[in-house]
């Protein structure tokens, strides 16, 4: 296994405390019909996330995101290493006094009003009906419900975004220091994304730390500060969204000409337009210049660009055999 990539220069920034740490987390469940065989789900997992952070867990479906956060909730019991949340072990009730939490698909109960449901969340947390009423209008205002045919409509009624927002609500109805969102932009539409992304944007001007899962690449680059990269169960990178980009030169290169065949094992984005081909440069840029010069083709352009994360987060699967363009 190669070494995970972290570029977040931690050693030079001022000592922040952290709110979550694990050391070598792993978990495998068994299978099978003797129940003799088994699936790492998560594998040496060390991260830490730092108090205010907006953290972002990237991977494909089934890379083991879930887990890991359910891990961290005390949902799901680790079968190796260890981890600290809010200074805490996992699973120390107290601290779960100070966390909220969205599930990837929340079940609410459909007959309570919005108002009704989130008064039943408060009333987990015991908080007293005379902060519930200032802190359930507020919540409803942060997360756009707070028109009073959405208060009165029964969750059934709600759409996939109207659940998403009153699900967001209910993970804060305990002022928590620490929010964990499960893919929170899943199944939404343009809008609806755009709401969940302003509403954890609001958030973390609050200084909150958000810790969330998502393959939506576009929004994560938006808001999180630091990413990690989850494959096949394993970190394969960590850091700065700036710092990781930045590590990568992506060459844009323009030109006509040569040989296609070529021309794909060195842009495998080629994209031909009448006697123009156009893509992002795979390789050393000296080498590709011998080649193209070799195969009768002529460069028009070629400038560095910055990729975006979704580019950067597809090189690093495919430099590791996770996945393959062809």
């Amino acid at each position: 296994m190669e070494p995970v990539i972290d570029r977040s220069s931690s050693i030079e920034q001022p000592q922040v405390p952290l709110v979550v740490e694990t050391f070598n987390l792993g978990k495998f469940y068994r299978t099978g019909f003797w129940m003799n065989q088994k699936i790492e789900s998560l594998k040496n997992c060390t991260l830490a996330v730092s108090q205010g952070e907006t953290f972002g867990l990237l991977g494909q479906n089934g890379a083991g995101k879930t887990t890991l956060l359910k891990t961290l909730l005390g949902i799901v019991r680790p079968t190796a290493g260890s981890a600290l949340l809010l200074g805490r072990p996992l699973g120390d009730r107290a601290v779960k006094q100070r966390v909220g939490y969205l599930p990837e698909n929340p079940y609410f109960y459909d007959y309570l009003t919005g108002w009704e449901f989130l008064q039943f969340a408060a009333g987990l947390f015991q908080i007293p009906r005379s902060v519930q009423r200032q802190r359930i209008p507020q919540l409803l205002d942060l997360v756009g419900l707070a028109h009073s045919a959405a208060v009165k409509k029964q969750l059934r009624q709600y759409s996939k975004g109207m659940l998403q927002r009153i699900g967001m609500a209910q993970a804060l109805i305990n002022n928590p220091e620490v929010v964990f969102l499960d893919e929170p932009m899943s199944g939404l539409d343009p809008m609806g994304r755009y709401q969940m992304r302003e509403i954890i944007l609001s958030l973390k001007s609050q200084g909150k730390t958000i810790f969330f899962n998502s393959h939506v690449l576009s929004d994560v680059e938006k808001i999180c500060d630091r990413v990690a990269i989850l494959a096949r169960g394993e970190l394969i990178c960590i850091g700065a969204i700036d710092e990781l980009l930045g590590t990568t030169e992506t060459y844009r290169v323009q030109g006509k000409g040569g040989h296609l065949n070529i021309l794909k094992k060195w842009i495998p984005d080629l994209e031909v337009d009448k006697d123009l081909w156009y893509g992002h440069l795979r390789g050393n840029p000296k080498d590709f210049l011998a080649n193209l010069a070799a195969s009768g083709g002529q460069l028009i352009g070629m400038n560095l660009a910055k990729p975006s994360l979704e580019e950067f987060f597809m090189q690093q699967l495919q430099e590791r055999g996770i996945y393959s363009s062809s």
